[in-house]
């Protein structure tokens, strides 16, 4: 069967720069509409509700990732990522994974339930709240929706045409905001949330497959392509089985030791941390990983090497800044857009943006992937977990929640000896490079103090 027709006639150069501004074109709307619904509704409903969500989010992310074969990536860096055939059989993967998910998000729910029958956790925390099974179950709904996500997205992100998956996804998301705005008015509900999230899925995933170009998808099973998934996503799936316990820890053992008030006050301050951070790794992440993966698939090891060099220097210059700005201004930022009800989230939110000073160093995940040494994002993984899974309990010991959002903040530092270790044997490793950007972090801390001394003086 023929391949796609994704070719261009633009430098590897221009595609990128173009792919880049639509999407931090997308990064930067939807993080507005993002932060700008989540202002909305803090004054709509209360801390406790948020609470809930952040469990019912973190099973609905945990489930997705520890069942995470790389779909997209392999798509993005296969020599047959193009190929109809593989694609089918991606997406017929997909679909069962989907279904498969939605089922063990019931299992969950009904397990939530009996533990809260059983009076296994303490009244006020998190994981007690009666209505905490029932907004499991629903956000299931999300998995099965997500299952049937058009491939022609994958492709497009391949070859560089974004600026048609960037609508899709802003528009997906305005739906789902005008449902969150609309039913949080009228119901004041937790199931505001929920339900403008089912709505938002199903928006993307309709538009995916409407308006985007390219064959549609149908049902197919190639033993080659499938054993091609497996063969690539067997580390990725290790990868994701330990990131997302290492990523989503800290909301695990604080839905125990938390009140369903603090851990709403927590999501704040994990949001807007995590807003950012995803805007930045996103636009930087839906470049690099089909430049590197071009760069790599010539075997043009000079090329893939500059590439890198160039990406990590706007990567650093700009997480730096920002890093030493939230250390300075993060309470003056809660102040700005919160109420009272939110004041604690201020110092949350400076401590745990020490965690971008690890987080530049992703960019090297993008590479490895382009290489096919998925091994290594794994072992990094598995480093960040036991790092994370080990500080948490002692420092909930020792010192408290307040110690524990230390903890959470620096528990990725060890992954730094394998960083080295891996980028000096490719000969992306570069001592001077990693110095010369450090200042960048002091310029940040500089202008959020003066920030907030000039708006205190005010």
């Amino acid at each position: 069967m023929p391949s796609i027709d994704v070719s261009a006639t633009a430098s590897l150069r221009q595609r990128a720069l173009r792919a880049g501004s639509w999407n931090l074109v997308s990064q930067v709307a939807s993080q507005l509409m993002r932060l700008g619904g989540n202002l909305l509704m803090a004054r709509l409903l209360v801390p406790e509700m948020f609470g809930v969500m952040v469990i019912a989010n973190t099973v609905s992310v945990l489930l997705h990732l520890l069942s995470d074969v790389g779909l997209r990536q392999n798509i993005v860096q296969s020599p047959r990522g193009d190929d109809p055939d593989f694609l089918d059989t991606a997406w017929t993967v997909q679909i069962i994974r989907g279904f498969v998910l939605f089922v063990l998000t019931l299992l969950l729910a009904v397990a939530a339930w009996f533990a809260q029958l059983a009076d296994l956790w303490p009244a006020d925390a998190t994981y007690a709240e009666p209505v905490l099974p029932w907004v499991l179950a629903a956000t299931g709904l999300s998995a099965v929706i997500w299952g049937f996500q058009s491939t022609k997205i994958d492709v497009a992100v391949r070859t560089f045409q974004q600026k048609r998956v960037v609508l899709v996804d802003l528009a997906s998301q305005v739906v789902g905001l005008v449902v969150m705005l609309v039913l949080g008015y009228l119901t004041r509900s937790v199931w505001a949330l929920v339900i403008a999230g089912l709505v938002s899925a199903l928006a993307w995933t309709l538009l995916g497959h409407t308006v985007l170009e390219g064959p549609h998808n149908r049902l197919h099973w190639e033993r080659s392509a499938l054993n091609e998934l497996i063969v690539f996503g067997r580390w990725i799936l290790l990868s994701s089985m330990v990131g997302v316990l290492a990523m989503y820890g800290d909301r695990i053992w604080f839905g125990a030791s938390m009140t369903t008030a603090q851990l709403g006050v927590y999501s704040i301050a994990v949001l807007i941390l995590g807003a950012v951070q995803t805007a930045l790794m996103k636009v930087f992440g839906a470049v690099a990983l089909p430049a590197f993966s071009e760069a790599a698939r010539a075997n043009d090891k000079e090329r893939l090497k500059a590439l890198y060099h160039r990406f990590r220097l706007l990567v650093d210059l700009l997480v730096l800044f920002v890093c030493g700005g939230f250390l300075t201004a993060s309470p003056l930022l809660i102040g700005w857009l919160y109420d009272d009800r939110y004041r604690e989230a201020g110092p949350m939110l400076a401590i745990l943006s020490l965690s971008f000073l690890t987080l530049r160093y992703t960019l090297a995940h993008q590479v490895w992937i382009a290489l096919g040494l998925t091994k290594y994002q794994a072992i990094d993984n598995i480093i960040r977990l036991v790092s994370l899974w080990g500080l948490l309990p002692l420092l909930l010991a020792l010192g408290g929640v307040d110690w524990a959002i230390w903890g959470v903040a620096l528990h990725t530092l060890p992954t730094l000896v394998l960083i080295v270790y891996v980028n000096c044997k490719l000969d992306i490793f570069s001592l001077k490079r990693e110095l010369m950007v450090l200042p960048m972090l002091l310029v940040g801390a500089l202008c959020g103090a003066l920030l907030t001394a000039f708006c205190n003086w005010l």
